[in-house]
């Protein structure tokens, strides 16, 4: 059945894009060779160029092997192109396809979701209702390429504002300055369901991030370093005791999590906690947030996660402000015989992953309806690949100057 989605939503790319040509170059025309741009006949009729001629089938297949970018600048050769790479259907069809294979989503760039659960819009109302040259008829249209450009990981970082040179310079010199130490508090399944602990392996790899010490203060937490420069603490909240926390890994069961109280529900059935007096007191000294989901498929409780989550970032005042860090965790990396076997066993292309996608996590914990700054980052317990862009993240949200970020 995902096969035949997939199937199905070409065809109809296929058809938007096939109708809107024929509609630029209704009386075909001849191709001028060497040219790659339309010209126009002594009739103000536009002549398809060299490229402007190949099969709509084929021209699709080439704007889905080239990048975001490289499709933008397709967009900047000629008015045709300009017109056709910014066709809202193809642009839809990429966002189906590719954002559930993103490794990182932030409250910045994540997509509208409910656009994609809408109705796929008229094709009689696509490109071929409105002027390539003009941006008049798409006002009331979605803008799929924004949406899509907006959370395309590459795109993010590709497009960001250069920072000035003094600013660099600057941060270099602020770096050098001791500033207090961050804090925060790490909670989640992810900490305890996984069969390779995210806790131990971070205590275990100097090479991505050194233990620095533990402080010695009233609440206390292990010290590590980020890139060589840059203190930070991180405090563990676990939800019961280690010998119960390991029965019911290999078990499979669930446990009760001392860190919340169920307090019952409110008007449209959603579960209310309340987080227990340690860990109030710990939300309301710490700078942010660690949340580890279990990325692992058909695990984790959407409701009750999101719930614990609203607790945890409402026990403090300002708590708006603090940044919340989901890493969307699985134990291992796939190796890679079992990674070509899945994808060639698989129908679909979406279907070819052995984790909850990053995007999925955020509908799934709520994160699009918190007013606090947050990110999901996919991230290995075994390899902790991941785990470093994270932090840079959570860093920079709270006002530490990362020199050359």
């Amino acid at each position: 059945m995902a096969g035949q989605t997939q199937q199905l939503s070409e065809s109809v790319v296929i058809r938007s894009l096939r109708r809107f040509r024929d509609r630029y170059f209704p009386n075909g025309g001849k191709v001028v060779k060497g040219s790659l741009t339309p010209v126009v006949d002594a009739v103000g009729e536009p002549q398809p160029g060299s490229l402007d001629s190949l099969p709509v089938d084929v021209q699709f297949l080439i704007m889905t092997l080239l990048s975001p970018a490289d499709i933008c600048i397709l967009g900047a050769t000629s008015r045709y192109w300009r017109a056709m790479v910014r066709d809202p259907i193809l642009w839809r069809y990429f966002l189906h396809r590719d954002m559930l294979n993103w490794p990182s989503i932030d409250h910045v760039s994540m997509p509208q979701l409910e656009l994609l659960d809408a109705p796929l819009i008229n094709e009689d109302e696509s490109l071929d209702d409105r002027e390539e040259w003009s941006d008049k008829g798409m006002e009331s249209k979605v803008d799929y390429m924004s949406e899509y450009l907006k959370g395309c990981p590459s795109c993010r970082q590709q497009w960001l504002p250069s920072r000035p040179t003094y600013e660099v310079v600057t941060s270099f010199l602020q770096s050098l300055v001791p500033s207090s130490e961050p804090r925060y508090a790490m909670l989640g399944p992810g900490m305890e369901q996984l069969d390779v602990s995210l806790v131990t392996r971070l205590l275990r790899a100097p090479d991505v991030l050194p233990v620095s010490g533990t402080p010695h203060r009233q609440i206390n937490g292990i010290s590590y370093m980020f890139n060589n420069q840059h203190k930070f603490n991180i405090l563990t909240l676990y939800s019961t005791n280690r010998a119960e926390r390991e029965k019911a890994r290999l078990q499979q069961q669930s446990i009760s999590n001392k860190l919340f109280t169920f307090e019952g529900t409110d008007d449209s059935g959603y579960p209310i906690y309340s987080p227990a007096p340690q860990v109030q007191q710990v939300c309301q000294v710490v700078d942010g947030f660690i949340y580890v989901a279990n990325a692992e498929p058909e695990r984790g409780d959407g409701e009750s996660e999101a719930a614990q989550i609203r607790a945890v970032l409402s026990c403090a005042e300002g708590s708006a402000t603090r940044p919340l860090l989901v890493l969307s965790c699985v134990s291992r990396e796939e190796s890679e015989e079992v990674r070509i076997t899945r994808l060639q066993t698989s129908t679909s292309r979406n279907r070819a992953r052995c984790r909850t996608p990053c995007v999925n996590i955020a509908k799934r914990l709520g994160l699009p309806q918190l007013a606090n700054p947050w990110m999901v980052q996919d991230t290995v317990a075994e390899s902790l690949s991941g785990l470093l862009e994270g932090v840079s993240w959570l860093l920079r949200c709270s006002g530490v100057k990362l020199y050359g970020s």
